[in-house]
């Protein structure tokens, strides 16, 4: 959960003014930001990267931090030199929850009024992909949020929780619902009646982390799996991360009604004819080699 009683519009149209999109761009990347860090990574400056900075604070998702996060997701889903987006906290800590202090106020009346949470997931609907580096705490809403990215590293002293249940309330920025996709009924019906938590590897384990690295090579790893992403085409790796998606949404059925949709719009793509192509003729050269 997070204390977020107005954040930005969600992302917009696709169709805006050239203007609006090289204002993103420059915004996202050299932005003095006062809650997160940005900045462009990789050999080719190909990965958006995103730190969130309130260290003192244990990266706490107060309101501010989520609205200039939901600005640079902006800018760098509108930013045709990044191919994808990695997103981190420090060393201790991801981000330890939501900020207590804007919360504890609220009643039913201002979170209904105010629409609380509203866009606390604008972070899904960027259509590129987003890779979690998770080091020290990711509880609460950190959880959450590290849970909306598509891919999730841990550094091998990472802790996941969602403990609303301490606080005298429930995960609502989709704690209960990706968390129970992601490991199963069993854990995290146990995570989030407790409050417990548990450690990366037990989070590799149930399923919910793709990758454990020491924490110091963390983000470093994570900025090459993006590089890695990032060189393939932008449009068909888009494709590629809906029909994934879908797989949480839809039934069995439905899913691959769309998968197939998506699997015959990339032989209408460029990047497609090229891809294959050049496939085709580095198998040539691999032959002739053996």
């Amino acid at each position: 959960m997070a204390a977020i009683s107005a954040l930005l519009p969600s992302v917009r149209g696709l169709l805006r003014p050239l203007s609006h999109f090289l204002a993103l761009r420059s915004f996202a990347s050299g932005a003095n930001f006062e809650y997160i860090i940005t900045g462009k990574k990789g050999k080719n400056s190909n990965v958006g990267l995103i730190q969130l900075n309130r260290p003192k604070a244990l990266n706490a998702l107060c309101n501010g931090l989520i609205v200039e996060l939901n600005q640079a997701l902006e800018a760098f889903d509108a930013d045709p030199t990044v191919g994808a987006i990695v997103l981190t906290g420090g060393d201790k800590a991801f981000a330890a929850g939501a900020d207590i202090k804007e919360m504890q106020n609220q009643t039913l009346q201002d979170c209904y009024s105010h629409n609380f949470l509203s866009h606390w997931d604008q972070l899904t609907q960027v259509k590129k992909p987003i890779i979690a580096a998770v080091n020290g705490y990711a509880l609460g809403g950190g959880c959450e949020l590290a849970m909306m990215c598509d891919i999730i590293y841990a550094g091998e002293k990472a802790q996941f929780g969602q403990p609303e249940i301490l606080l005298g309330t429930i995960p609502g920025a989709g704690g209960t619902q990706r968390l129970t996709r992601a490991v199963g009924k069993s854990l995290a019906m146990e995570m989030i009646l407790t409050g417990d938590r548990i450690s990366a590897q037990e989070a590799k384990q149930a399923g919910l982390v793709s990758k454990i690295f020491p924490v110091e090579k963390l983000v470093e790893e994570a900025i090459q799996c993006a590089e890695k992403i990032a060189s393939n085409s932008k449009i068909i790796t888009s494709m590629a991360k809906e029909s994934v998606n879908a797989a949480f949404e839809m039934t069995l059925t439905e899913g691959n009604k769309l998968e197939k949709k998506l699997f015959y719009s990339t032989f209408a793509t460029d990047d497609r004819r090229e891809g294959m192509a050049a496939f085709v003729e580095k198998r040539k050269a691999n032959f002739k080699d053996h």
